[in-house]
């Protein structure tokens, strides 16, 4: 469990020591009992890391230009210094040359020795066990099922849980203090071995820092490396004979009992999870599922104000009207060259707009914003609960390390104030010029965004003037609804397309940045993207729920946009139009992404073995047992992070509770979404990518900002929605101004145009509260009033009962804040006995006069017990020769 760092580091007597030690602690194999093929030629050293790259069989071809072949030469010198270099770090290595037709991949197999492990585990301060925390967890739904004496059908037995620790980082001169000390194999759990490894692949040069020729990242993008990558334990798939579930790998456990699509009604066995992938993935499945059911009251909610408006479809008075007044309400045209209408032609999708224009409406905004202020609330919670028992509460404060690419490139070194440590330094002044420099191409990528929102809106009325010339009298009649629906889906594909490019561009920026640690290079790259995107995906709705319908005039007075009427809601109304464009976005964007998430993997995964041309698809699958583990692993995609996934959870949150007013079923469609999402990723990390290097995380960052920040919009949005948009508040004052029936509202909603816009006798009516000149009547001023004063009662209401709700509950739950208590007593008293000799150490240790001092000059080394690995000291300035 989580140990402030200053408490544990220098104690004689730690905690005493439990009994229960664990043979098993390190590894994830459980008591599998099959050979581990994750190891040397020897059978006894592990796999840590995989470094792969293809070249051809022969050194130079005939047809190879002399460009090409001073490129690889240039690469091939690039790896042998990298390869040199991370050998005189201590890494072990072994080389394996597997040949298919005329090329050949090499792979160089990685571990790390115990010196090297010993001395990085303490240099980014890892953290290992002190005893055995022997209290179960249990979530609220198990509580409440059992106090109930309800069958829980969403648990299952899940073999092997991995146990939980008291904690504290890691020192050597402790190290028999720690559970597990007496095997040096498996002391270090394989995620742990992996984030060493990786932190040295990602700070070692191969060129000159000045040009920023380091890590492996860069070697990957760059192609010199065509892929580097821990290994997986063993395969997913069950064993074809029975066995004993506890005799399963963590994989084959992870598949079982997770990825499958048996296991959708289960809980996550986010335990397992975190031990496997670590605890950024875990986080992020933890908050997925906690999410869906959350979703659950929400859509039943939802659904039921549906089925009123159906019936409201049969019995509502206005949508009576709308349909038996046969011709006797002509309405003026829609556009420049439409023709008159009757009101009746709308009679089926006025009554389909019942379906989300109702009374229930405001109901469900105010219950959807009170919703999502206590989803976030009790989010927090969870999320204090997971990151205490996986030892993540005070990651980001004191025990985050700064990113490997930011320790190589930085110029100047500083002491960390918190630490003590040396640490690389970028300064600040740079950085902020930098930032700026960024935040000037997300303007640019919004003003872009803009026009095509403006270009679509242009398309649309374009394109019902065109249709509306044609002689085909469906045509005709539909050529507003055809122009809409048709520039929402083209509205899908700009937003999809321009995502691509603001994200490749956003990567590069925050690169250039250089933020210190990777939860602020995240946060930085997570706010450039999201604001680009909430303006892509939300420029359309917010357009037409405030926008579409406000600016266009009165007959014979009309305002003109380039030359063109502006643009007008549709004969039934702006709110079902927003409906639509919800549903086009929103559901065509989650059906797409899980067509891809579902489709294209397995596409990338069959088109990549199939440009390998590995020798054992040649032998016949039988053989598919004798394939390396490297080689299998190397057929798999590359995982390529959690953000996508994240921002189309954010994305979907913003579209059900800013625009939830139009479209109650938008609950609904996100549950069944996120039932299948949460077995597509699933099954994405289990079987189809490659394992990922375990991340830390202390919470889901920037991203909870980023939802609290829309459940404020939510509340805004909803409120004009409703008070400007909706029929709600004009029906409450006609009911209010008569005899409480709605009989004549229809009439009481439409003006007569001015009698010099017909040209002849003939009147024709629109929507709007006008007399005959054109100037507005008194009920628009007083609906006006209504309509502002809603919005602010409605905002306070709502905010104040969020307030009250964030207030009633704790951000951390009292059973996490006794336990961190305890904790911290036991620590107090495990270091009582060396109090002395610390005081003693403080006083003599001399406070330093600069903090601040240039890479390359002698600074004061971190304060570790480890010796560090034999290390030549590499010139960081000059290029090596090619």
């Amino acid at each position: 469990m989580t140990k402030t760092k200053s408490e544990l580091e220098d104690s004689t007597t730690l905690i005493t020591l439990s009994e229960l030690h664990d043979p098993n602690y390190g590894t994830m194999d459980g008591g599998f009992l099959q050979k581990d093929r994750n190891v040397f030629s020897d059978g006894v050293t592990r796999i840590d890391f995989v470094l792969v790259w293809d070249e051809p069989v022969n050194a130079l071809k005939h047809d190879e230009t002399e460009d090409e072949s001073s490129t690889q030469a240039t690469h091939r010198t690039w790896r042998t210094v990298y390869l040199s270099r991370l050998q005189k770090a201590g890494l072990h290595q072994e080389t394996k040359e597997v040949v298919q037709g005329k090329t050949k991949t090499m792979y160089v197999l990685l571990s790390a020795p115990w010196s090297v492990l010993c001395y990085y585990a303490e240099e980014i301060g890892l953290r290992v066990p002190l005893q055995v925390e022997t209290t179960q967890e249990t979530n609220w739904s198990e509580d409440v099922l059992q106090n109930l004496h309800i069958k829980n059908i969403l648990a299952q037995q899940v073999p092997n849980p991995p146990p939980d620790y008291y904690t504290c980082q890691f020192r050597t001169n402790k190290l028999k203090r720690f559970l597990g000390h007496e095997n040096k194999e498996t002391f270090f759990k394989t995620t742990q071995r992996h984030q060493i490894l990786y932190e040295i692949l990602s700070r070692t040069p191969y060129g000159a820092l000045k040009r920023g020729e380091v890590g492996i990242a860069r070697l990957v993008s760059e192609n010199i490396f065509t892929a580097a990558y821990p290994l997986h334990e063993g395969p997913y798939q069950m064993p074809r004979a029975p066995v004993d579930p506890e005799s399963l790998s963590m994989r084959q456990i992870l598949y079982q009992y997770w990825a499958r699509w048996a296991c959708w009604n289960k809980y996550q066995p986010l335990d397992h999870i975190r031990e496997y992938f670590g605890e950024k993935v875990a986080l992020y499945f933890a908050w997925l599922g906690f999410y869906t059911g959350w979703l659950l009251p929400a859509a039943v909610v939802g659904f039921l104000l549906s089925l009123f408006g159906i019936w409201l479809m049969v019995t509502d008075v206005p949508a009576h009207e709308v349909c038996s007044n046969g011709n006797n309400i002509v309405m003026c045209p829609l556009c420049d060259i439409c023709s008159f209408w009757n009101l009746s032609s709308i009679c089926y999708t006025y009554r389909a707009g019942l379906l989300f224009d109702n009374g229930g409406t405001v109901f469900f905004s105010i219950f959807m914003s009170l919703w999502a202020v206590t989803f976030l609330e009790y989010w927090k919670r969870t999320c204090a609960v997971l990151s205490h028992r996986w030892d993540c509460s005070e990651f980001e404060e004191s025990e985050e390390r700064p990113r490997p690419e930011f320790t190589a490139m930085a110029p100047t070194t500083i002491r960390n104030p918190v630490t003590g440590a040396e640490e690389p330094h970028f300064p600040e002044t740079s950085r902020c010029r930098r930032i700026v420099t960024g935040n000037m191409v997300i303007i640019i990528m919004v003003a872009v965004v803009l026009i095509f929102l403006i270009a679509i809106i242009l398309y649309r009325s374009i394109l019902s003037i065109i249709i509306s010339k044609s002689r085909n009298a469906f045509f005709i009649f539909s050529a507003g609804r055809i122009a809409s629906l048709t520039g929402s889906v083209l509205n899908l594909v700009v937003i999809l397309l321009l995502s691509k490019v603001y994200t490749y561009l956003a990567h590069i920026l925050t690169r250039w940045e250089m933020h210190r640690t990777q939860t602020e290079y995240e946060d930085a790259f997570i706010l450039k993207v999201f604001i680009f995107q909430f303006v892509n995906f939300y420029s359309s709705p917010v357009y037409i729920a405030f926008f579409k319908g406000r600016f266009v005039g009165y007959p014979g007075n009309y305002n003109m946009l380039f030359g063109v009427r502006n643009e007008d809601c549709g004969a039934s109304g702006c709110l079902i139009e927003l409906a639509q464009e919800l549903l086009v976005i929103m559901v065509g964007k989650q059906i797409i992404n899980n067509v891809q998430e579902f489709i294209l993997p397995k596409i990338k995964t069959w088109w990549h073995k199939r440009k390998l041309h590995p020798a054992h698809r040649e032998k016949g699958a039988n053989d598919q047992d004798n394939v390396s583990p490297w080689e299998t692993d190397y057929e798999l995609l590359v995982c390529e992070g959690l953000f996508d996934e994240y921002l189309e959870m954010v994305l979907q949150f913003g579209f059900i509770t800013i625009f939830v007013a139009a479209c109650p079923l938008a609950p609904l469609f996100a549950l069944v979404n996120n039932w299948v999402e949460v077995r597509l990723d699933a099954q994405k990390f289990v079987c189809e990518y490659r394992r990922p290097v375990a991340g830390r995380a202390q919470d889901i960052g920037i991203w909870f900002t980023i939802l609290q920040v829309i459940t404020y919009l939510a509340v805004i949005s909803n409120a004009f929605l409703i008070a400007f948009t909706s029929d709600f508040l004009p029906r409450l004052y006609y009911r209010y101004t008569t005899e409480g029936s709605l009989q004549g509202y229809i009439d009481f909603t439409l003006s007569v145009a001015p009698n010099n816009f017909t040209q002849s006798d003939m009147q024709c009516r629109y929507r709007g509260f006008r007399d005959e000149k054109g100037h507005h009547t008194p009920e628009y001023y007083n609906l006006l009033a209504i309509r502002l004063g809603f919005v602010i009662i409605f905002e306070h209401v709502v905010f104040l009962i969020g307030r009250m709700i964030d207030w009633m509950v704790p951000d951390i739950p009292e059973e996490v804040q006794t336990k961190i208590k305890r904790e911290r007593y036991m620590a107090k008293q495990a270091l009582a006995e060396n109090q002395s000799l610390e005081e003693a150490l403080l006083e003599e240790s001399p406070s330093p006069t600069s903090d601040l001092r240039y890479r390359g000059r002698s600074a004061s080394p971190r304060n570790t017990d480890s010796p560090p690995p034999s290390l030549t000291p590499v010139p960081e300035d000059k290029p090596e020769a090619v």
